[in-house]
Order: structure tokens, then sequence, then C-alpha cells
């Protein structure tokens, strides 16, 4: 019980912390924003945020990982392994887009254009949320592909065109693009689709 109420506060606590550097991030931009910024907003001594991440790049990784786990557990999909093709994309598609709404995309802004000048942030961002996204994926696009009679090179390299598609498809809405603004919950089946025919065309 002891356990389960520690753990219940480390998390509420990381919580407000988190909240509270969205909200600085968004308001102030990245490189204008303190430690001492966000410690104020979340209403603890500065020293506390430094219990529970390293510095501002933990917790701007720590934004975009909250993001990510928040689609997946109102979005809870099958295992991999119970879904056809059509499927699998289809979730692998709508995950990383459908977190991207709203305030989350503002955020995303600050995050990507983080990433362009910011090694540490562009190696955590590989280690802890694209290397294991990737790695989910790559096992049930490897067995497509053995079953295809295609390497397991080729399947790696179809999974990462994919998710080079989404990220291409990110950076031109953050440059303004009004189409993708409009209609961007439509982007995950229109892909879907434009992705299988070009797979199976080559069956």
């Amino acid at each position: 019980m002891k356990d389960t109420i520690q753990a219940q506060h480390i998390a509420a606590r990381r919580n407000q912390i988190l909240d509270a550097a969205a909200q600085v991030f968004a308001e102030q931009g990245y490189h204008a924003t303190s430690i001492k910024d966000i410690a104020k907003a979340a209403g603890i001594a500065d020293g506390t945020i430094y219990n529970y991440f390293a510095n501002k790049t933990a917790l701007l990784l720590g934004i975009f990982d909250r993001m990510k786990a928040t689609i997946i557990q109102a979005n809870m999909p099958p295992a991999p392994e119970t879904l056809d093709l059509r499927a699998f994309i289809l979730m692998f598609m709508s995950q990383p887009l459908m977190a991207l709404k709203h305030d989350n995309f503002a955020l995303f802004r600050i995050i990507v254009s983080e990433m362009m000048v910011n090694e540490e942030l562009r190696t955590l961002y590989h280690q802890e949320i694209l290397a294991p996204t990737l790695a989910l994926a790559e096992v049930y696009f490897q067995q497509y592909a053995a079953a295809q009679g295609r390497s397991a090179t080729d399947a790696s390299l179809m999974l990462r065109a994919i998710s080079g598609m989404v990220l291409g498809l990110i950076l031109q809405r953050i440059m303004g693009d009004p189409l993708l603004e409009a209609e961007w919950d439509a982007l995950p089946a229109v892909l879907t689709e434009l992705i299988l025919k070009g797979i199976e065309s080559d069956n």
C-alpha cells in the first residue's frame, strides 16, 4: 500500500511539473524559459524539479512522451499480431498524427525546432521515442515482408519511409499548410490507402 501511494505521489508530481512546463514553454518558448519559471508556475521550489527531471531537455521530452501515452491510452490498439496490414498501418499512422492536435501541436512545434539544434534532445528522442516505436512496428513489418518473400531490410526501409512521411506532414503543417490544418483528422485513412496501393501493386 505504501509503495502504491508513493508511486501515485510521484506520478502526480511529475504531471504537475509537466503541466507547468507545457504552459510556460507555450507562452515563452523553450529558450526563454528557465527552470525557475517552470517551478514558479508549478508552485514548487526550483530544486524539486531536479528530483524528477534532469534538465529542460528532459522536460521537453517528457511532455512529448506524455502526449504519446495519452493518445495510446485513449485509443488502446489491439495486439499487432491480430491486425491485418491495413489495420496495422492505420494504427501506426493514427497514433502520432492524432497526438498532435490542438495545444499539443504548438508544443510539438517547440520540440521539433529544438531538436534541430539540440543534439542531446535528438539523442533522447531517438532512444526513448523513435527507436522503441520503430522496433515494435518492425516486428510486424518483417513478418509481412517474409510472407511476401521480401527481405527484413526491405521491411525496415518500408517502415522508415512511412515514418518519414508522417514527419514530413508534421513539418509541412508547421510551415502553415491550411489544408493540412483543416483536414488533419482525415490523414491516417488517406495515407493508409496511399501506402497500401503502393505496396500491393508490387505483389
